[in-house]
């Protein structure tokens, strides 16, 4: 079979270094037994110690030519391949299926990082943890605190729902073709269900959205059609603030003060 030419359209950037491989499969610590989804395997540069570490193993790949090297190289009972787009995956059901909570380890396309984040947060219950290679940019995004430039939706969103530890920065050479951009190896750990507090979490998606979708505005102009400045005030908050001013918790306070 020819060699594989990495596509731009998919995001492709395949992971060539060992040692960094060796440092991933060592933060998973995997068991034979575990439920372990791999988003995006590409060449297999994390699939194969994988393989040789799990009973089963999970990948989903869109890549209709890697679909069809992976079914080829491992027989069904070892590996089973879901050929689609990580985005519309349900993991789920695949959760349910097997009454057990998944483990998603992946080199996430750059491009559809932020998108897929969101759509694996919404998996949280059935997910025990998750492992991933992201842009630098986005796990600091991911980290940062209330006051910080880098502080956002994607912030307040994800330490809403996960425990979020960045684990070792990936230079451009450990990845063929190369990015142009650092990469950083971090972990997400589900929070327990009784620690999500808001009463409507579609209702505090949507005022975060809001806050953040203007962000450069103050508060009782980018959430005016939630609330008005003496509400905001009775709850702490400044009307004058900015989005990235308030914490997770003021976020949920005032969601929770609308329901």
């Amino acid at each position: 079979m020819s060699a594989h030419v990495a596509r731009k359209r998919f995001g492709q950037n395949f992971l060539v270094d060992q040692q960094v491989v060796a440092d991933i499969v060592a933060e998973l610590a995997v068991q034979r037994a575990d439920l372990l989804v791999e988003i995006g395997p590409g060449l297999g540069a994390l699939t194969e110690p994988l393989l040789r570490r799990l009973d089963h193993l999970h990948v989903v790949e869109i890549d209709r030519d890697i679909v069809a090297r992976l079914q080829q190289r491992h027989p069904a009972d070892r590996l089973t391949v879901h050929a689609g787009d990580a985005l519309n995956f349900d993991f789920g059901t695949l959760a349910g299926a097997t009454g057990r909570r998944l483990r998603v380890v992946g080199n996430l396309p750059y491009n559809i990082s932020t998108p897929l984040l969101f759509h694996l947060a919404s998996f949280g219950r059935c997910v025990r943890d998750m492992h991933f290679m992201l842009q630098r940019e986005v796990v600091e995004r991911m980290v940062a605190d209330p006051g910080s430039g880098d502080f956002g939706r994607l912030s307040v969103m994800l330490q809403y729902r996960f425990v979020i530890e960045p684990l070792f920065e990936v230079p451009p050479e450990a990845f063929s073709p190369a990015p142009r951009v650092h990469s950083a190896m971090v972990r997400l750990i589900p929070r327990p269900p009784e620690e999500l507090s808001a009463a409507d979490e579609k209702g505090f998606a949507t005022l975060v959205s809001l806050a953040f979708g203007q962000r450069r505005k103050m508060l009782r102009n980018s959430l005016r059609s939630l609330v008005d400045d003496g509400q905001l005030a009775a709850l702490g908050v400044s009307p004058t603030a900015r989005a990235e001013e308030l914490s997770v918790a003021d976020y949920l306070r005032l969601a929770n003060s609308l329901k």
